[in-house]
């Protein structure tokens, strides 16, 4: 596992971490014994940053968080959200109130008296160019309950908003072979204000795991069956945003530049890991084998020769559709 600087601090995160939705809900049945499982093998493997949310299972994923925190002496940052707790989900709703409740509760599920990192959980767009926003999380940096905060965004354009705030360590963003836009501006920017980059969704929710076919079927509680019209929440979540049949084909055009000692999860791992202003990238696992074959993708060769390639798939299927959207 190779590792990475995480914005001006004094952290060395490991390239691939691990996003918790998976363990948590809204990716099917996921057992106690599998996400314990995903989390030791994922941290026996060389992972260090772990990124959950207070939404995903209720809180359940940052349980099986802190455990882990509890059984290990190893040192891990761990990242979590707040925000989506909020029903209705507006603006003033992000309030000094309402989001240090939310840390609150997630200081006990996570066992921990201070958050290493605390993201605020795709909010509003105008949430993240507000003054108020970045002064209510500096007054709760103060009382210790976080150590540090970011924003996770759904458009390139909330990310450039929120990095002009000198605060903010990080930005999350979906960021994967479907989606190229960050690279555009947003990337030189934060690596200008020395902006961690968190790129989540980086298989596409799957799709650029190459085992999914137009016969693929999703239980009821997964958002790739209930979110496909973005039903529940942004549809960028759910394939990137990608028509799934189109995402299939683009898929198979992809598959003629895998490299013979590649799958396909290690070549759109190994691409994002080609930028070097990405931070980690956060795969989530459902089982174990899942957790370990994640992270085979930080120490295979570079793929130079290839990206030009790859590019133009996504130039010539995906872009039409998908760039100006996020």
């Amino acid at each position: 596992m190779k590792f990475r600087n995480f914005s001006n601090l004094d952290w060395q995160v490991s390239e691939i971490g691990l996003g918790c939705w998976a363990i948590g809900s809204e990716w099917g049945e996921v057992s106690a014994e599998d996400a314990q499982n995903v989390l030791k093998a994922s941290l026996d493997n060389g992972v260090n940053f772990f990124d959950t949310a207070d939404v995903y299972g209720d809180g359940r994923s940052e349980k099986f968080v802190g455990e882990l925190i509890k059984s290990t002496t190893e040192k891990i940052y761990v990242a979590t959200k707040s925000g989506r707790r909020l029903n209705p989900h507006t603006p003033e709703g992000y309030n000094l109130k309402n989001i240090e409740e939310f840390i609150d509760r997630s200081l006990v599920n996570l066992g921990v008296e201070c958050i290493d990192l605390l993201q605020l959980h795709c909010p509003p767009s105008e949430t993240c160019s507000r003054v108020d926003t970045y002064e209510m999380m500096d007054e709760i940096v103060k009382k210790g309950k976080i150590a540090n905060y970011g924003v996770s965004v759904e458009k390139v354009s909330e990310a450039m908003d929120a990095i002009q705030f000198p605060n903010v360590k990080s930005i999350q963003i979906i960021f994967n072979i479907f989606r190229q836009k960050p690279n555009e501006e947003f990337f030189k920017e934060a690596a200008n204000k020395n902006v961690a980059i968190i790129a989540r969704v980086p298989l596409a929710s799957g799709l650029l795991t190459g085992k999914m076919n137009k016969e693929s079927l999703f239980p009821e509680n997964d958002h790739r069956n209930y979110n496909i019209n973005g039903e529940a929440f942004d549809v960028g979540e759910t394939f990137s945003g990608v028509n799934y049949k189109k995402g299939l084909e683009a898929v198979e055009r992809l598959k003629e530049f895998i490299p013979s000692d590649f799958t396909l999860t290690d070549l759109a791992l190994k691409w994002i890991l080609m930028h070097p202003e990405v931070s980690v990238v956060i795969p989530g696992a459902k089982n174990k084998l899942q957790a370990e074959n994640n992270v085979k993708a930080s120490d295979l060769n570079e793929i130079g020769q290839l990206m030009s390639q790859i590019n133009l798939i996504y130039d010539e299927m995906i872009k039409e559709d998908i760039h100006h959207r996020w």
